[in-house]
């Protein structure tokens, strides 16, 4: 099973890194780390290659601000182009984050590789973004942490795009997570922990509030319950999902 999205390299896990790492081989979980910013890339790049971690580089437009580079321009091992995307509220003005956002789609797409999304109450705008940029072409890549409701699944997955949903889908009254996670055809279905984030409610103590790769199994069995689906089934489904964005 693959966490397609989880911050290992966050400074919040430095204490426990032994253990979620532990944690995370005991329960056959691989892991795709996204880059947030220039400056961690190299870093998370050596880690990518100590741990057997798959990585990605971009910057995210909640650090735009101090960033004067952010585009990569050459992948050096990543199996993707992001974390990238469009945030409100922001400091960085909608104009840079969309400029700053084709720039990563542009690599992405010169490169061959996926592109990781990040959309956080601009689901207004990013649809313009990629229908402009697509033409009548796709993209390959995913919307982490799909936020966009299950009106937009449709107009989504028009671009070729995959979603990923985490810990959200186990929260009360998690409502619009669970509608959109239950309108995403199994075709295009990932799961993700984004930790150290979006901890899920019920993981047990031991993982403190952090989440983490390991609760991917039983992420995977909620997901599996909230849409009516056979559990090994998704799971296979899963792996093939991660395979055609060549993270299989």
């Amino acid at each position: 099973m693959l966490d397609t999205h989880c911050h290992l390299d966050d400074v919040r896990y430095d204490a426990i890194i032994d253990e979620v790492e532990a944690r995370r081989v005991a329960n056959r979980v691989r892991v795709l780390v996204p880059g947030v910013r220039r400056g961690s890339w190299d870093a998370l790049r050596r880690r990518a290659s100590a741990h057997g971690w798959l990585f990605a580089i971009g910057t995210h437009p909640e650090l735009l601000k101090d960033e004067s580079d952010p585009v990569p321009t050459s992948a050096d091992g990543a199996a993707a182009i992001g974390e990238c995307g469009l945030h409100r509220p922001s400091a960085v003005a909608m104009e840079r984050q969309i400029a700053v956002l084709n720039g990563h789609l542009e690599v992405a797409r010169s490169l061959n590789l996926p592109v990781i999304l990040h959309c956080v109450r601009a689901h207004d705008v990013l649809p313009k973004v990629l229908r402009a940029f697509c033409g009548r072409s796709t993209l390959r890549g995913v919307l982490h942490s799909y936020s966009g409701g299950a009106q937009l699944v449709g107009v989504y997955a028009s671009f070729g795009l995959h979603f990923s949903f985490g810990g959200a889908i186990t929260w009360p009254n998690a409502r619009r997570p669970i509608e959109a996670l239950r309108a995403v055809p199994t075709d295009r279905l990932l799961l993700e922990s984004d930790g150290p984030d979006q901890a899920p409610h019920f993981e047990p103590a031991v993982w403190s509030h952090k989440s983490e790769p390991a609760m991917l199994p039983a992420l995977c069995n909620h997901a599996a319950d909230l849409r009516k689906a056979d559990r090994t089934e998704l799971i296979a489904a899963l792996h093939r999902n991660a395979t055609t964005l060549g993270w299989g």
